[in-house]
């Protein structure tokens, strides 16, 4: 990712999306406190130069890595972390559930009126960083992940709201369905896509 970064600010590269699916693991980001690492020896911790804290990535979660050259588009960073929720908030629309932002806190939340205390869970998350206008990391949007694996985190440092799924919400969606939502509503904020023949 380092390297393809490099090559797309210096015009070597092609902008480009990758599509992920990782082992069972945590990942800290630039600001993770390690009082949020709830159970250390549970799973694989990796540091990453991604912003945000602790988060967990593993089987059924779609892990978007987001290569953008933002010198061609817009170089604004918060205008680009709305433009990635707006991305995961359309995804979620294609199977009628309603992703929501919120101002004081990164990511995509959806309302769970049915859950005792704040009623609401997030189901995506984002962790960027942003080398000479070029965007590394990306989101995750959880699918049909182990929802168990974040108790061994403090997600994103949030303590006071719960994680979802789209299956945990009752949606028996397969990650190829994710991926067709992924990329028509990823055109629809960001432009046309290419299959990258590199991918296989």
């Amino acid at each position: 990712m380092d390297r393809r970064a490099e090559d797309i600010a210096t015009g070597r590269a092609d902008e480009l999306v990758w599509l992920l699916e990782h082992p069972p693991l945590y990942t800290a980001g630039t600001s993770a406190h390690a009082g949020d690492l709830v159970d250390p020896e549970r799973f694989p911790i990796f540091q990453t130069g991604r912003g945000g804290q602790f988060t967990y990535h593993g089987p059924g979660q779609r892990v978007a890595y987001v290569m953008l050259d933002l010198k061609r588009r817009e170089p604004d960073v918060r205008r680009f972390v709305a433009a990635l929720e707006e991305w995961l908030i359309q995804a979620l629309d294609s199977f009628n559930v309603r992703g929501e932002r919120r101002e004081d806190r990164v990511g995509v939340w959806v309302r769970r009126p049915e859950k005792a205390g704040t009623g609401e869970d997030k189901i995506a998350a984002i962790g960027i960083r942003v080398r000479r206008w070029v965007t590394l990391h990306g989101v995750s949007l959880n699918v049909e992940p182990d929802l168990s694996h974040f108790d061994g985190i403090v997600p994103c440092g949030v303590r006071e709201h719960g994680v979802t799924s789209l299956v945990d919400l009752g949606l028996p969606v397969m990650m190829e369905d994710a991926d067709l939502a992924l990329r028509r509503a990823f055109e629809s904020v960001f432009g046309p896509t290419v299959l990258d023949p590199a991918s296989g």
